[in-house]
């Protein structure tokens, strides 16, 4: 398995974030990233949306918890074989994670040529 301090990992998110389409980022709001090494339940994901999509939601009201996109360190580590696959892991994973947030299907963003 790599081995990428969560300091270097968390460094490689923002970075990943940085090359997302202005157009995908644009329509962030109310989200934030984290990082965790795995998930609680111990499945194998890289990624996880949690909240309501844009297509789902009314309007955010006053005090209205974030959603929260999280990718799983640990998980992401252990599916690559090298660094340079790592960065591109991590960027189909905010890609990925940003299309549910957003409510869009896989098709929908190879069509928007975002993944």
């Amino acid at each position: 398995m790599l081995d990428v301090s969560r300091d270097e990992f968390e460094a490689m998110v923002s970075d990943g974030l940085d090359t997302l389409p202005d157009e995908m980022l644009e329509q962030l709001d109310n989200v934030i990233f984290l990082v965790e090494d795995k998930p609680e339940d111990g499945a194998d994901t890289l990624g996880l949306y949690e909240g309501f999509s844009l297509a789902e939601r009314e309007a955010y009201g006053f005090g209205e918890e974030p959603d929260r996109i999280t990718l799983f360190r640990l998980n992401l580590l252990a599916h690559c074989d090298d660094h340079d696959h790592l960065v591109s892991e991590i960027r189909v994973t905010l890609v990925h994670e940003v299309a549910h947030f957003l409510g869009l299907s896989e098709e929908r963003i190879h069509e928007l040529g975002w993944g």
